[in-house]
């Protein structure tokens, strides 16, 4: 599913009048290059910044949230209020507005654990996505050699 930015600006300002009661005025586009995150807002520039690669992969419903998130940073911030993420009053809006707190993550970018091992002493098996040097790590389980399977 592909939408412009004109359609985006629409939707968040539908999704702000509906959840906040109050217009979205200022900048809101897509960034390819987020990696680790749904969305963020810029406070200096007044723009939020959303993931396009959560709308295609986990689809409207988990980009609205995203969206709601964001639009809490938003209007808490130009209302002059505790914007931040540990702040009591984001913390509140995003219970009113039914927003999440986190994003779920991709299903694109689900870690792959691509090494093996398995203790020689009590079998317990170890997934890890970067190499151990079995030389110098042990089992912590009860100290056991460790071998790649």
């Amino acid at each position: 599913m592909s939408i412009t930015n004109e359609q985006l600006h629409q939707w968040t300002d539908d999704i702000s009048r509906e959840y906040f009661g109050k217009p979205f005025f200022d900048d809101v586009m897509f960034n390819a290059r987020l990696r680790t995150t749904g969305g963020r807002y810029i406070p200096s520039k007044r723009v939020i910044e959303l993931n396009p690669k959560y709308l295609s992969e986990l689809g409207e419903e988990e980009f609205k949230g995203i969206i709601k998130h964001e639009l809490c940073h938003y209007h808490l911030h130009i209302e002059g209020k505790g914007y931040g993420h540990r702040d009591k009053e984001f913390k509140e809006l995003l219970k009113k507005t039914g927003s999440p707190r986190h994003c779920n993550p991709l299903p694109s970018q689900k870690l792959t654990h691509l090494h093996q091992y398995v203790c020689t002493r009590c079998e317990q098996e170890y997934e890890r996505k970067r190499r151990v040097n079995t030389k110098r790590y042990r089992c912590g389980k009860c100290r056991g050699k460790l071998k790649k399977m």
